[in-house]
């Protein structure tokens, strides 16, 4: 909570649930990422958060995008960035939209599948395109393994490939998992992918980009390593698997760039139990999974939670407002609020500037999405 956000809440008194960004976080978070891996180009995933205030203040300081969709392609173009700032790192993608893509400019594809090397050398010829390898996502909160890549076997059969299907192979990407408190999860994908660029040199490939994805973290309810530590980190196994032959590097930071960034202020509807022997109660919020809140599925994602009463704190169930049994956020997490809640009471979740604005649904049980204030 930044004073920012804090007077914000105080002066205007917005209608609950709401979603406040500070922007000047975001701004603060870009810089101690570039600090951080200063050899880096820094492509911010707008899936994240697309909101157009936050993409203007990264085009400003000179980012570059990592985008999902066409629409998130125009989103970007938008604020007023050029075409060669945009990778369309989707690694699913329909022909049409590489095509739609390729004529607003874009020029830098992710795959990892031959069907999908076939529809950009279809739609997109000329274009640059990198291959995405499989990681275990070990240590990561919210991992991003099996769905996404290939492993390095295919992947060197993608990229000499690509050679010869009219679109420029120039590199390998890799995604550590979302959330990743561990350092040292980047060194092996980096040593495979020093492997996949020696391969393919010698079959005649040469590369030249290697991006390293995202994964760096916010803080939630636990401690994470520095952003200085991850990038010692990284560097030292460039270092230790390119020699001094290091590639380009991208990074694609989402959650570290505007997670801490955000705050929801929810209320609480109904606090209750189930029978006379409930040692917990139940807290019901009028946010939940599905008004943007779908990174607590299996409590994997634990948002710090406060509140201005003072009582003593007690172990709670948090639950969300829909008629769907699966609207529950903790149950089993321990989290503790004050025994004086009372039903009215405003609560605040914290570091929720990542993944929760879109994740909310457009009408589910007619509740209307996440409102965003951006500050």
């Amino acid at each position: 909570m930044t004073k920012k956000i804090d007077r914000f809440l105080a002066e205007r008194q917005p209608r609950t649930p709401c979603l406040v960004i500070d922007l000047d976080v975001i701004a603060d978070n870009y810089r101690k990422l570039r600090t951080a891996v200063p050899r880096a180009a820094i492509y911010y995933a707008v899936k994240a958060n697309p909101a157009p205030e936050i993409l203007t203040v990264l085009e400003g300081l000179g980012s570059s995008f990592d985008t999902a969709s066409v629409n998130e392609i125009d989103m970007v173009l938008a604020t007023g960035a050029s075409a060669d700032r945009i990778s369309y790192g989707n690694t699913i993608k329909k022909k049409a939209d590489i095509a739609a893509a390729f004529s607003r400019g874009v020029k830098l594809y992710a795959l990892d599948s031959e069907p999908e090397l076939n529809k950009i050398a279809d739609a997109a010829p000329g274009s640059k395109v990198f291959c995405r390898i499989l990681t275990s996502g070990a240590n990561a909160d919210w991992p991003l393994s099996r769905k996404f890549g290939c492993d390095v076997a295919m992947a060197k059969k993608l990229l000499i490939a690509a050679a010869q299907r009219g679109v420029i192979p120039i590199g390998v990407s890799f995604h550590v998992g979302s959330q990743q408190r561990d350092p040292g999860q980047w060194d092996a994908a980096v040593g495979q992918a020093a492997w996949l660029f020696s391969e393919c040199e010698n079959a005649g490939v040469t590369l030249s980009m290697l991006n390293i994805g995202g994964g760096f973290p916010t803080r939630y309810r636990r401690s994470i390593p520095t952003m200085p530590e991850y990038g010692a980190s990284i560097e030292e196994s460039l270092h230790k698997h390119f020699g001094n032959r290091i590639p380009d590097i991208i990074v694609e930071p989402g959650r570290q760039m505007v997670g801490s960034a955000g705050v929801i202020q929810s209320e609480v509807v109904l606090i209750s139990k189930k029978s006379d022997r409930d040692t917990k109660r139940w807290v019901y919020l009028d946010v939940g999974k599905f008004g943007g809140l779908a990174e607590t599925m299996d409590e994997s994602i634990q948002y710090p939670i406060t509140t201005s009463r003072k009582g003593t704190p007690r172990s709670v169930i948090l639950a969300g407002p829909t008629c769907d049994s699966m609207d529950i956020l903790y149950e089993k997490a321990d989290y503790r609020l004050p025994e004086d809640l009372e039903i009215g009471d405003k609560i605040e979740i914290r570091a929720c500037g990542a993944y929760t604005s879109t994740y909310a649904s457009v009408a589910f049980n007619g509740f209307e999405p996440l409102k965003t204030y951006c500050i």
